[in-house]
């Protein structure tokens, strides 16, 4: 009997996801807690593991523990934070690809329309008591929207902003989609993409490719009335251009919800530049997908995956480590 480890914290709800997505493949069993003399044998057992923040979940002796051809598979989308250097070669990993793409497309329009309609400015001065309806708010139709990267979060704020008129268009790594767009090409696009969204969505993974991928230069490129949604990762984009560019153009509007420094990975949130002076900027802390409900749905849409991988099939979203090697 194949045995599928589950290692993300105590959920009931994504418990039972899991088991029904495994349901006549595999024996869906819990870690045991710190300390329990059977957790190693579980470890070393295990044909696949699924874990949600891995390092928090399992240390590099126990990572070390995971036998030839286990299947790491990781509940979230971005695996930029994994200790890949604790994670034996002989071990797969895989992304939970657009497992939250729903709700972080819900997130990142309310961002574009806040930022469009300048709603936090409007509020901002009311509170002053100043009543200034000479604030000229953004008509989205008929506008662009761009993204770099159309994966499922893309995907998902394409379908949204579709109905309120706006064209779309993208770069990815193919150059090809199914989605119905304007424009679809690959990173060497990348020029025509910045210099005609009206809105720009970042989507990308954050590997060696895209690390820095958004600087002084691609910034000049864009619109200076446009808006720029960051819900990816903040390396991304260059820090000091970004805060150069919103500086020296108010009208350039930009929502942040994946920062450079966070509590989660680097210990604490953090700046070199004061945005928050700027009443351009939007931000969220890195929330886009935490809505009620969603975590047994990526937990059971990572289960699918693995369910794939154990039947014999090629798994989605398979981790090429050379691109983590930062």
């Amino acid at each position: 009997v194949k045995k599928v480890l589950v290692t993300f914290p105590d959920d009931q709800a994504a418990d039972l996801a899991v088991a029904e997505a495994l349901r006549g493949v595999a024996e869906c069993l819990r870690i045991p807690k710190a300390g329990d003399p059977s957790r190693s044998d579980a470890l070393k057992g295990a044909d696949a593991v699924i874990t949600f923040i891995t390092q928090k979940e399992m240390d590099q002796e126990e990572l070390a523990l995971l036998k030839e051809g286990c299947l790491l598979q990781s509940m979230q989308a971005g695996v930029d934070a994994l200790p890949f250097d604790d994670i034996p070669e002989r071990v797969i990993i895989c992304a939970n690809t657009g497992a939250w793409a729903d709700p972080m497309g819900e997130h990142i329009l309310g961002m574009i329309l806040s930022l469009g309609k300048h709603l936090q400015k409007c509020h901002d001065r009311l509170s002053k008591g100043i009543f200034d309806r000479g604030i000229i708010n953004t008509w989205f139709r008929g506008k662009t929207c761009g993204f770099v990267g159309f994966g499922g979060i893309a995907k998902a704020v394409a379908r949204l902003v579709r109905p309120i008129g706006m064209k779309v268009i993208a770069v990815n790594t193919s150059g090809s989609t199914d989605e119905e767009v304007e424009f679809i090409g690959t990173l060497q696009d990348l020029p025509r993409v910045l210099e005609g969204s009206d809105v720009l969505v970042i989507a990308v993974p954050l590997t060696r490719k895209t690390r820095g991928l958004i600087g002084q230069k691609e910034l000049a490129l864009m619109k200076d009335d446009a808006i720029l949604i960051n819900p990816a990762r903040g390396a991304i984009i260059d820090q000091k251009a970004l805060y150069e560019r919103m500086k020296a153009f108010p009208e350039f509007r930009v929502g942040i919800d994946a920062w450079w420094e966070e509590p989660l990975v680097q210990g604490e949130f953090r700046l070199d530049h004061p945005f928050f002076e700027l009443d351009n900027l939007l931000g969220s802390p890195h929330n886009t997908n935490l809505v009620g409900g969603i975590f047994p749905v990526a937990a059971g849409i990572a289960a699918k995956n693995v369910r794939i991988f154990l039947e014999g099939g090629e798994p989605k979203s398979v981790v090429d480590r050379k691109d983590y090697q930062f």
